[in-house]
């Protein structure tokens, strides 16, 4: 299991945009299974539906990538590198996320081609399919 000061020395993103809360499942250069938490404090929560909050599709989408990322630069010889979006195919938003979830997130590296990744990837709140999507990175050098 890995906590939120091991996922920063993993990937590169921080708060407000460091979407991971806590790793639960790890298989380095395969798959990884994380938490976010989410509380109705967060800052975009000022303007997406103020009266109704909804935590934003395009950050599930997000948070799954960096799961994503974390089962990526998990393998020694990808460590230094950024994982970025190369495409985003078959998004599917099935319920709302909102202030008190817990959502549950997991993604799968389906296959690899030099330094591009392809993944699939799920989150769930209560069990339930909120967000699902097929993602894919390039592993570019961080000093590029």
């Amino acid at each position: 299991m890995l906590e939120y000061q091991d996922i920063e020395k993993i990937l590169p993103h921080r708060y407000p945009f460091l979407l991971v809360d806590r790793v639960t499942e790890l298989e380095p250069g395969k798959s990884a299974s994380a938490v976010k938490q989410i509380s109705g404090n967060e800052i975009f929560f000022q303007g997406h539906f103020p009266g109704r909050p909804v935590f934003p599709g395009v950050l599930q989408i997000e948070a799954l990538a960096q799961v994503g990322g974390i089962a990526l630069l998990s393998l020694p010889e990808n460590q230094g590198k950024l994982p970025v979006f190369a495409g985003v195919d078959k998004v599917r938003f099935r319920g709302l996320v909102t202030p008190g979830d817990t959502l549950h997130l997991t993604a799968r590296i389906t296959k690899m081609r030099g330094d591009f990744g392809f993944g699939e990837a799920r989150a769930e709140v209560d069990g339930k399919t909120v967000c699902e999507a097929t993602l894919m990175f390039a592993l570019i050098e961080a000093n590029d």
